[in-house]
């Protein structure tokens, strides 16, 4: 019997449906542009999944997906438009947005790309001014 921890989540009006199992790869805020628009929001809070952790259980022809760039494959509901993941082909992760999946007890590691920051946040955790080195990034931490 598995001891594998599975979370459940859904787009805004519950047409696609997913589930997470295990442990996300990270979990933190992203403060960049794209992230902001993309949410409509001044952060967001994502958490990191390898791709065989995500499953959609439900809807998946109702996914639309827009790319702006190749680093960034976002998919939203097509019926209620409600944001639900985004690949990442180069890190080999999908980004699960946090909201998404309710009953995933969030616990954020870092913020990302804090050089762009339209909310600057005093919590105790990295402020990486874009990703961390191991992902291609500078890995230079900011003050908060």
């Amino acid at each position: 019997m598995s001891t594998e921890k599975v979370y459940s989540g859904s787009c805004f009006c519950g047409a696609v449906q997913l589930e997470v199992r295990g442990e996300p790869a990270a979990a933190g805020y992203c403060h960049c542009d794209s992230c902001r628009r993309w949410s409509a929001a001044p952060v967001n809070a994502f958490s990191l999944w390898k791709p065989e952790s995500v499953k959609v259980t439900h809807g998946a022809d109702n996914l639309g997906v827009y790319n702006k760039t190749e680093r960034s494959y976002r998919k939203w509901c097509k019926t209620c438009g409600g944001h639900v993941f985004t690949e990442h082909p180069g890190f080999e992760l999908i980004d699960v947005y946090a909201a998404v999946i309710p009953d995933y007890p969030f616990e954020p590691h870092l913020h990302v790309f804090y050089e762009e920051t339209v909310l600057p946040l005093r919590d105790g955790l990295p402020k990486m001014a874009d990703i961390p080195a191991q992902m291609g990034g500078s890995g230079k931490t900011l003050p908060e």
